[in-house]
């Protein structure tokens, strides 16, 4: 996977102020406001920052939680890193470190791994199937 290395001036350049709060500075974007919270159609979702594919639509699922929520993301796509308080543990794109939300394990949804990535909108785009982003 190519790593997307950028200045915080180029990003400012490229993203919105509340993608690059969210982003860049590991904002959250209010429960219940994003645009993909409670949007299921076919297709891959993108890191909003570089492009990158994250996740395929068939791993989004309806947690309740206010946010997009997926069971896994695409092979390689997405860094783990626990908070210092070890509570929750940050995910992030693996391209270009753009900050996603968290990931959460063991709160008995019924998905294949059991877990619940916890992604902000506003961190991610949609691609229809059959356009150029799909996989």
């Amino acid at each position: 996977m190519s790593s997307v290395a950028k200045s915080e001036e180029e990003w400012r350049a490229v993203l919105s102020p509340e993608q690059f709060r969210i982003l860049r500075n590991k904002g959250t974007e209010p429960k219940g406001t994003g645009e993909y919270d409670k949007f299921f159609g076919d297709g891959v979702y993108t890191c909003a920052g570089c492009g990158t594919p994250l996740y395929k639509s068939t791993t989004k699922f309806n947690s309740g939680c206010g946010w997009p929520a997926f069971y896994e993301g695409l092979p390689g796509a997405i860094t783990r890193t626990p908070d210092a308080d070890g509570r929750r543990t940050e995910i992030t794109c693996t391209a270009c470190g753009g900050h996603l939300g968290h990931v959460f394990k063991g709160e008995g949804f019924k998905t294949p791994t059991d877990e619940r990535h916890c992604v902000n909108s506003i961190s991610i785009k949609f691609t229809s199937e059959g356009t150029s982003a799909s996989l």
